[in-house]
């Protein structure tokens, strides 16, 4: 389920999103969560599951209700379950207008919704 970023889960979030090769640098990945706490626009949502938070997806919204997946991350240790899919899938059905990619994101969006069907809970056949 997703939480809407707060400042009390800022080094979570700072954590998950070191992940991302082009946030790397500390001083990068500042300017880019001082973004999503001053800027409206720029909104972070953290992926918990069960006591968890194990994902971040940064979006970056449209005027008309689409929104731009600016950033997304997985905890290394959930890696290869779908987690990630599935924190894109769920957004997409939140959101009023589209969601599209940007240039690091492009790839994964579409991986994910090369097979937009319901997961199968029993057999676990998602991945993503």
């Amino acid at each position: 389920m997703f939480i809407k970023f707060k400042s009390a889960y800022k080094k979570i979030a700072m954590g998950l999103l070191s992940y991302m090769p082009e946030e790397k640098e500390v001083k990068k990945l500042q300017e880019t969560v001082n973004t999503y706490e001053k800027d409206n626009q720029w909104q972070l949502y953290l992926w918990k599951e069960k006591e968890d938070i194990i994902g971040v997806m940064g979006l970056y919204f449209f005027d008309e209700g689409s929104a731009e997946l600016k950033h997304i991350c997985v905890n290394p240790s959930y890696r290869d379950e779908g987690i990630g899919r599935k924190m894109v899938l769920t957004m997409k059905e939140r959101l009023d207008g589209e969601l599209i990619g940007c240039n690091e994101t492009t790839d994964f969006l579409g991986t994910c919704m090369k097979e937009d069907k319901p997961t199968d809970g029993e057999t676990g056949e998602a991945s993503g």
